[in-house]
Formats: C-alpha cells, structure tokens, sequence
C-alpha cells in the first residue's frame, strides 16, 4: 500500500513557514532552546523564524525545516 503525502499548504509569507515550525517543535516536544541547540543557532533566530521575521538568513531556515523533519517542495501553480 503507497501512502501519499499530503502538502501542509501553500506558503506566501515568512508567518507561514513560522507557524509551520513552531507547530512541528512543539509536537516533537522540543522548546525553542532545544531547537537551537539541535541548529546550532540562537534562540533568538528561532524566534524570529517562528514569529515570521522576513530577513532571516534562508540557509538556516531550510536547516530547520531538515531537522523537524520537512521538505521544501516547488511546483507549477495550476492555472
């Protein structure tokens, strides 16, 4: 039996990817500083990530999203 895996949803702003994070941290009960201990990085960056701070540096956020276990996915928006 093949499983599909289903989106999370579209993505248009920084709040979304945030929102996504903090809800993947959470139910892997991990708290932010757990999170930047795993990324190496400050809690502050995780923070700001989660609260959809649009200036933080790209390479940590796919990172993040690695180690919580995500993809990045782009495709062709259907007419």
């Amino acid at each position: 039996m093949t499983s599909k895996i289903q989106p999370l949803g579209n993505i248009t702003s920084a709040k979304d990817i945030g929102q996504i994070v903090v809800g993947h941290r959470k139910a892997q009960s991990l708290t932010q500083t757990d999170l930047a201990g795993l990324a190496q990085t400050g809690t502050r960056f995780i923070s700001d990530l989660e609260n959809g701070k649009g200036t933080v540096q790209f390479d940590k956020v796919v990172h993040i999203l690695d180690l919580l276990g995500l993809d990045i996915v782009i495709v062709d928006r259907q007419a």
